[in-house]
């Protein structure tokens, strides 16, 4: 709100945005505010936005939020303590500069935790109600990209040619996602982030293996394929099995990226888990994702993640 009062007290007639996702996001709502004069709380959920926002630039300096190419805006709701979710074509960015350079600024814990968002956009894309065979392309071949060099890139951070992938790998994920939207994982990393202040990419780290551990029975046939691009054995096609396989080779990636703890490890406890699954429950990336959750599965998920 601060931003779209200087905005309009400078006479500006357009917003650059550099950063990661919480600057870019931050972009999007001052364009909002700006153009249709509410305040930004106001266009929580999905078509609340009237007026299109002035020209928005992006320059993306994280592999992660995919946020300078989707039309998702995530603000942090202070007082409910909630990451509400803005879903609106009106906010995709006019343009996006996209370049590996500035990726290499990246600490250990941002490439990892912005690598692992990325990670879980193109998963949970693949396995949306929503998802398309246009989104499908555009998923796996992000998975294919980020299992692959976000490794490499964590532990090569100057290597220019690691960090082009995991940007690509993001773009994807990206434009996967902003057209099949995501899922549990976010709903529930929207509700911990907002409680916690835990950084957006950790917490989607450490929810995955049990959202898909929730979901797995549902749409065994997508989560075998996403294993297969991931370079996991499948030839049993057990699904059982490859289940297993799957969440082992998540938490071995987890692992390599120094993303160790548990929820319960970042001051998360059981008293929390009710409020969290009351807020998640109401998370429009809930209404995407392939198996339909009750708060107390909800409740489940998270204390599995404890």
């Amino acid at each position: 709100m601060n931003g779209a009062e200087l905005y309009k007290k400078k006479g500006c007639d357009a917003v650059i945005a550099v950063g990661g996702g919480s600057p870019i996001d931050c972009a999007k709502g001052i364009g909002i505010v700006v153009s249709n004069e509410q305040h930004i709380l106001e266009f929580e959920g999905v078509d609340n936005v009237s007026i299109p926002a002035p020209p928005l630039i992006c320059i993306p300096t994280t592999s992660g939020s995919a946020a300078d190419v989707s039309q998702f805006a995530i603000i942090n709701d202070t007082k409910r303590k909630v990451k509400i979710a803005i879903i609106s074509k009106k906010i995709v960015p006019d343009i996006s500069l996209c370049d590996p350079v500035p990726l290499t600024s990246l600490t250990s814990d941002l490439t990892a935790h912005t690598g692992m968002d990325a990670l879980v956009h193109s998963i949970e894309a693949y396995v949306s109600n929503a998802s398309s065979p246009v989104t499908d392309i555009q998923a796996l071949e992000s998975i294919r990209l980020i299992s692959a060099y976000l490794p490499l890139a964590y532990h090569n951070p100057d290597h220019i040619g690691y960090r082009y992938k995991t940007m690509l790998g993001s773009l994807l994920a990206g434009l996967a996602f902003s057209n099949a939207s995501l899922g549990a994982v976010h709903a529930m990393a929207h509700s911990l982030g907002g409680l916690s202040d835990l950084p957006h990419g950790e917490c989607n780290a450490l929810l995955l293996e049990s959202v898909i551990d929730y979901n797995f029975e549902v749409c065994p046939e997508r989560y075998e394929t996403i294993a297969q691009t991931m370079n996991v054995d499948c030839s049993s096609h057990d699904p059982q099995e490859i289940k297993q396989k799957l969440l082992s080779a998540l938490q071995a990636l987890r692992t390599e990226l120094g993303i160790t703890e548990r929820l319960g490890d970042l001051g998360v406890s059981r008293e929390n888990i009710a409020d969290l699954a009351k807020s998640a429950i109401r998370d429009p990336c809930l209404a995407t994702n392939p198996r339909k959750p009750t708060v107390s599965d909800l409740e489940h998920i998270y204390e599995g993640a404890l």
